[in-house]
Order: C-alpha cells, then sequence, then structure tokens
C-alpha cells in the first residue's frame, strides 16, 4: 500500500517506525534460537525496498550476520544498503550487506539454499497466487518471516458512516488485475499460509496492527490520503461524496482527534 502524494521511497520511510512498533517480537524469538552459529547468519530479504526490515531485525538477533537484500528498484535498494551501514547484530557483532536486483517471484530454491532466514516485510498484498506459490516453494526448507502483510481491515475513532464503504473499495482495488496479474491483496496472508501448510511447513501467525494517534498524524494524513484515492480509482462514483468525509478526517489527524488501527499480520513459516 503506498500513499500517491509521496515519492515511494520517502513514504517507506515514514511508514518505517509504525511498521517496526506492528511487528510480532514473539516470531523473532521463535526464530532466534536457529540463528546462533559460529558463521555469519545469512539472511535474504525479499522486496527490501529502503532496508527497514533489515535494519530492525538485524539489531535483534545475535552474531555476525549477512544480508542479502532483493528489489526490483536499484535506487531503492542503494538507499537499503546505505542505511545498513553502521547497524550492529544485538551482541554488536558485526552486520555486512550485498544487494541483488530482479524479479524475487522468480527466485528459486537453489537461490535461496545456503539461506538460514529469510524474510519480507509488506509484500505478500503485491502479489498474485501463483507468484505466492512461487516464493513459498523458494523458502521451503528454511525458516520465513513475513511481516506486517494488510488484512483490509481497518478501524476509526470515532467512527464514521462512510469508513467501511471506503475500506471494501480500498480492498477491490487491492484484489485488481494489473498488466494480466490478479493481485492477492488483503488475501495474500492466508494464501500464503495455506500454501506452506500444503507443503507441510508449520505457520504461526501473530497480529501486527498499526496504533495511529496523535503522536503519528503525519503518517495518518499520508496513508489516509492514500487509502482513499485508491478506494476513489476503484470506484468513482466515491468521489464527490467522500470530498466532505476526507475534510473532515484530515482535519481530525491534524488536530490530535483521530485514532486509527490498521490491521496486518505477520506470519512464521518452519521457524
Amino acid at each position: 500500500m503506498t500513499a500517491e502524494t509521496l515519492p515511494f521511497a520517502d513514504w517507506l520511510r515514514l511508514r518505517e517506525p509504525a511498521d517496526a512498533a506492528a511487528r510480532a517480537e514473539d516470531l523473532v524469538d521463535a526464530v532466534r534460537p536457529r540463528l546462533t552459529g559460529g558463521t555469519p547468519t545469512l539472511i535474504h530479504d525479499l522486496g527490501s525496498g529502503t532496508g527497514s526490515m533489515s535494519r530492525w531485525l538485524a539489531a535483534r538477533l545475535p552474531g555476525p550476520q549477512h544480508w542479502i537484500l532483493h528489489d526490483r528498484d536499484p535506487d531503492l535498494l542503494a538507499r537499503a544498503a546505505e542505511g545498513m551501514v553502521g547497524v550492529s547484530a544485538a551482541d554488536g557483532a558485526p552486520v555486512t550487506v550485498d544487494t541483488r536486483c530482479g524479479d524475487l517471484t522468480r527466485l528459486t530454491t537453489a537461490d535461496l539454499t545456503d539461506a538460514a532466514l529469510i524474510t519480507a516485510s509488506a509484500l505478500l498484498d503485491m502479489l498474485t497466487a501463483d507468484e505466492v506459490d512461487r516464493v513459498v516453494d523458494a523458502c521451503v526448507g528454511r525458516p520465513a518471516l513475513f511481516a506486517v502483510s494488510v488484512t483490509g481491515l481497518v478501524r476509526f475513532t470515532p467512527t464514521d458512516p462512510l469508513d467501511t464503504v471506503v475500506q471494501d473499495a480500498f480492498n477491490e482495488h487491492q484484489r485488481r488485475t494489473v498488466d494480466g496479474r490478479r493481485l492477492l491483496g488483503p488475501d495474500a496472508a492466508a494464501a500464503t499460509a495455506a500454501a506452506f501448510t500444503r507443503r507441510g511447513v508449520t505457520v504461526r501467525e501473530r497480529p501486527s496492527p498499526w496504533r495511529l494517534g496523535p503522536e503519528q498524524a503525519d503518517l495518518t494524513a499520508e496513508w489516509f490520503r492514500g487509502w482513499l484515492g485508491a478506494a476513489c480509482e476503484q470506484r468513482p462514483d466515491l468521489v464527490g461524496p467522500t470530498q466532505a468525509y476526507a475534510q473532515r478526517r484530515l482535519a481530525d489527524a491534524a488536530a490530535g482527534r483521530l485514532d486509527v488501527l490498521v490491521e496486518h499480520c505477520d506470519l512464521l513459516a518452519g521457524g
């Protein structure tokens, strides 16, 4: 999910603290005992963006680590590598990084065979069912931690009658077909869990919601614009009826009168 009013890299930077606060720490606790070898732990991060997942997780894992960051955008990969400079492991051990530019949905088991852990954050909703199956096939045999996947549910305080209407239109937009690809959107996390289960891999799931209040007013406003904009793109008939709604919501966010719970989930497969 992106906000159209900001460049994508700036949007990723704005949302990074909310993602960090949302991720399920107990899933990290579950995988940590498997990553304490004497040689550098090799971790592949899929769809790394500007590197928020690698920065967050590296500091929570012990021992020397080598991260390989995968993305199709070379500019984002450059930002991610730069952002890892100075990052250390939980015990102060060194963390190194390499980048690979390409289509992560074409990765195979051979590409990831040396990984001790595979990670991703805010990725799955942008994939199709076939792409999820390919990613799962590549991951089977090693722990995979997928964080902050949207579920499609949003809760506002205070509520408004248009909240559910816009939410439904946004979720339709997330499931749209793009260049022949039918995106899974809010169904992606469940589809991924089911794909691992079919392959005999145990999956643990945890809620990882964004909790946006007065301290996150800038993020709330930017997220809301993108959320509503996608809904109106899907249903142009909402443009007129939501104009006053948008003004109310943005005014309440700026004044610290709006709280938003944006539901996500984390899953750990094979940990």
